[in-house]
């Protein structure tokens, strides 16, 4: 898929997935999140920048981390994610965070200019991650960390049979590449190779726990990466998909219940020290 063409249908699927990606996944990634925040540490008066930051999930607890001293920034391709941020950072005063709509590939920032640079499970949709990694060393202090966070291996992660049932309805190639940085060394690798010094990587097993069917179709169409896909079907595709779906995590189900394994991979890594 062209890039720009790759970022529009990123930029249009999240406004979409806005109103209801935290019903939806916030405690599925609540573990994840906490291992990479906890693995960046962010202290009191330090400047934090959370790309693809979404709904603000991270940016709100790093915010709280680095006190009204520090500066939090969250970033993200999506005008309605960026918005929903700033709704929730309004309602709890915190007014040293800022929300802006922007580039990863692209960061229209100085150089030097962040402690901490985090991107929680955002790397996956964008057309050149390795762009991204190297803007998020770029604005990084000398001696600065950075922290990601993305899915594991294809094999690992049973909810990976969506891509081909969407893709088979509407021909959205909407994350050709998704696994790709799960795999193996590959996210540690690229971050070496943007810069990073000390790189670790920490792999980790979760479960994603759904009520019943319907709320595990609505996270993965709905409230996900292949929205915009999702809304371009008619009724009876949608029927369609779900059903598939729904077969595919029936070795996963429990009565009405769901129980999907999951894999995440998070890597951390320090800019080089000035000199």
């Amino acid at each position: 898929m062209d890039a720009r063409l790759q970022r529009r249908v990123q930029r249009y699927g999240w406004d979409l997935a806005a109103d209801s990606y935290e019903t939806l996944w916030q405690a599925q990634l609540a573990a994840p999140q906490a291992e990479l925040l906890a693995r960046l540490a962010p202290a009191h008066g330090e400047h934090v920048l959370d790309v693809a930051c979404g709904t603000g999930l991270m940016a709100l607890q790093a915010a709280r981390a680095v006190g009204p001293g520090g500066h939090v920034l969250g970033i993200d391709i999506s005008e309605r994610m960026v918005q929903a941020a700033q709704q929730r950072a309004q309602a709890r005063q915190l007014t040293h965070l800022h929300l802006l709509r922007m580039d990863a590939e692209q960061l229209a920032l100085d150089a030097a200019s962040f402690d901490a640079v985090l991107c929680a499970f955002g790397l996956m949709y964008l057309p050149e991650p390795e762009r991204a990694l190297q803007e998020a060393v770029r604005v990084l202090r000398p001696g600065g960390r950075a922290g990601f966070a993305v899915w594991g291996e294809r094999a690992h992660c049973a909810w990976a049979a969506l891509f081909p049932i969407v893709d088979d309805e509407v021909a959205s190639e909407v994350c050709p590449l998704f696994f790709r940085l799960g795999q193996a060394d590959t996210l540690a690798r690229l971050c070496t190779q943007a810069g990073l010094t000390g790189v670790q990587a920490y792999r980790m097993r979760a479960t994603l726990r759904y009520a019943n069917g319907e709320e595990a179709c609505q996270a993965a169409f709905a409230g996900g990466p292949v929205a915009l896909a999702w809304a371009r079907m008619d009724a009876a595709a949608r029927e369609r998909a779900s059903s598939r779906y729904l077969q595919a995590l029936a070795p996963w189900r429990s009565g009405p219940r769901y129980a999907v394994p999951a894999e995440f991979v998070i890597v951390t890594g320090r800019a080089p020290h000035a000199g």
